[in-house]
């Protein structure tokens, strides 16, 4: 668990304010984020599939490391120059105490980025499904048997409704797992006069059944695709299967003409593994062996 430092604290507490610092309580103001921060992960997780509660873990790890470093940040730039009610007007180092305002301004735009991961929070789990997500093809493979599911009730529903005996209907329907109220609903005749789930529902869930699986084929075929990494004049390229991404290592920091040809390309840097990549497909493989001169295959 990251930690506050108390001294710090207590320092930016005596360079802008004569009142005294209370021991802890900056520790206090940051355990108590924290601890509203964890709230706000657990009411996701009630919410969401736990397929994306390691997402949820993460982020909230996230959220707690920055959150330290950005408050300790904070008090020790407060702490690095006093404000003119303590120090006095004589001789007031007027641009220290700039560069400090900048500073603190930087630190607080900081702080409201680490604030938007709480946001990120409440989002995972209720978005669309990325292609590129590791887990796609599980996600969607759920997705479709939800629909799949949804599509037989309906259609179960309605032979339900359409019973001449309308009681055996309504018991079926409850064996099913309907209230009285949802089957009351259900008979209601809609401004056509229809009863049951209408011809349309059942039509736009088949759609989306019949796109989430054509999705679901091709993420499989893309998965299983012969796409090979291969080493260039200076580096190798990997087609990582497992994040959907081809990545790009230079044994060199390539220099600025080939950087810009990466981006042209859509390539984007991740300093975290120090590559550049993209979404992997086919057409990418492609662009990279064919499109982009300095990364053609060197021959055995």
């Amino acid at each position: 668990m990251p930690t506050i430092n108390e001294d710090l604290a207590r320092r930016a507490k005596e360079a802008m304010s004569f009142d005294s610092y209370k021991p802890g309580s900056a520790t206090a103001a940051y355990n108590a984020a924290c601890e509203e921060a964890r709230q706000i992960a657990e009411d996701q997780k009630k919410r969401v599939d736990p397929m994306y509660h390691e997402k949820i873990d993460h982020l909230l790890a996230l959220y707690c490391n920055r959150l330290a470093d950005n408050l300790n940040s904070a008090n020790r730039i407060s702490a690095s120059c006093p404000s003119i009610m303590i120090a006095g007007g004589s001789n007031f180092p007027v641009k220290k105490k700039e560069k400090q305002n900048a500073a603190m301004d930087r630190n607080m735009q900081e702080y409201q980025d680490i604030q938007g991961i709480l946001d990120k929070i409440k989002a995972v789990g209720t978005g669309g499904i990325s292609s590129d997500d590791p887990n796609a093809i599980e996600k969607l493979t759920k997705k479709l048997e939800k629909l799949e599911k949804h599509q037989a009730t309906m259609k179960a529903a309605n032979a339900a409704i359409r019973m001449k005996d309308t009681e055996k209907g309504n018991a079926k329907l409850r064996e099913m797992g309907y209230t009285d109220d949802q089957i009351s609903q259900l008979r209601k005749p809609d401004f056509c006069g229809r009863i049951g789930y209408p011809s349309y529902e059942l039509s736009n869930n088949n759609a989306r059944i019949k796109a989430t699986r054509d999705r679901l084929d091709q993420l499989k075929q893309m998965k299983e695709a012969p796409m090979e990494g291969w080493f260039f004049d200076g580096g190798e390229v990997v087609c990582n299967k497992e994040d959907m991404r081809l990545q790009i290592f230079f044994d060199d920091i390539p220099d600025p003409d080939k950087r810009k040809t990466l981006k042209d390309w859509s390539f984007k840097w991740a300093p975290s593994i120090g590559a550049w990549q993209r979404k992997l497909n086919p057409n990418v493989v492609e662009i990279a062996k064919k499109q982009i001169p300095f990364l053609t295959p060197v021959s055995d």
